[in-house]
């Protein structure tokens, strides 16, 4: 026996027809894609690798101490106090003199010659130096008849011979010149030479005032530019700047009551 066919769908409408003349209607735009992410890479990268650091970017180079504005540069250190003076022996071009020939004959061994810009110097002893002057002023191949300067040089950092005596001699008949140093330690006194040369008379005094240096002999060994109460000798290294003494730092007053009561006590 025939089944009955299934009824059919009812159709959908067609949409009416549009008249004519009419402007086509608009149709719709497309969606846009939805963005995608970037590629992966083609090798796969296992999930415990650790990633590549990146390097750190470049820091500008610091700026120098001195280029900062008000940076206060390091003091420069002064170099070291020469501990003496250079006493450099005469070259092997330059001819010793007559009168340094003629010293070394008569004394082999005594005093050391050296040479520096022209002048010649001969270091002796002070125990020798009484001995070595008469000969210089009584010989007639030297005939240094004229003292005609006397000064010290005070080297603290040199010990134990701290003092120079320089004794700057003139031959008046040869005309020639001559320096005879003697090196004393401090506290020590050398030998006067008043009696070889008189004008040392005046010299050894200014010595004596200014370094404290004490000439053994000398027949009016005294002051001479400073006042007789007057503290401590000015011209040696270690003398202050500033005075003579705290007692005239602090109260100048005082210093000159003490000095006119000591020569009130004179006249009394």
């Amino acid at each position: 026996m025939d089944q009955p066919a299934a009824p059919k769908p009812p159709s959908a409408p067609s949409p009416p027809a549009e008249p004519a003349g009419a402007p086509p209607a608009p149709t719709a735009a497309p969606a846009p894609a939805p963005a995608t992410a970037a590629a992966a890479p083609s090798t796969p990268v296992a999930a415990d690798a650790a990633p590549t650091p990146r390097p750190a970017p470049a820091r500008p180079p610091a700026a120098r101490p001195e280029a900062k504005a008000g940076a206060a540069r390091p003091e420069p250190k002064a170099p070291p106090p020469p501990p003496g003076p250079p006493d450099p022996p005469p070259p092997a071009d330059v001819a010793a003199p007559s009168f340094i020939t003629a010293l070394q004959a008569a004394f082999p061994g005594v005093g050391t010659v050296t040479y520096w810009v022209g002048d010649w110097t001969v270091i002796v002893p002070a125990d020798r130096l009484i001995e070595v002057g008469r000969w210089l002023r009584d010989t007639s191949e030297t005939a240094f008849d004229y003292c005609a300067d006397l000064t010290a040089v005070d080297w603290p950092m040199r010990a134990p011979e701290r003092f120079d005596l320089v004794y700057c001699l003139y031959s008046v008949p040869h005309r020639f010149r001559l320096r005879l140093k003697v090196r004393l330690a401090d506290q020590a006194e050398a030998p006067s030479v008043t009696g070889l040369w008189p004008a040392a008379n005046w010299f050894e005094r200014e010595v004596f005032d200014m370094f404290g240096i004490r000439f053994t002999g000398h027949p009016d060994l005294r002051r001479i530019l400073m006042p007789e109460e007057w503290q401590g000798h000015p011209q040696r290294k270690d003398y202050p700047l500033e005075g003579p003494g705290e007692l005239l730092l602090e109260d100048p007053q005082e210093w000159l009551k003490l000095r006119n009561a000591a020569r009130e006590a004179d006249f009394d």
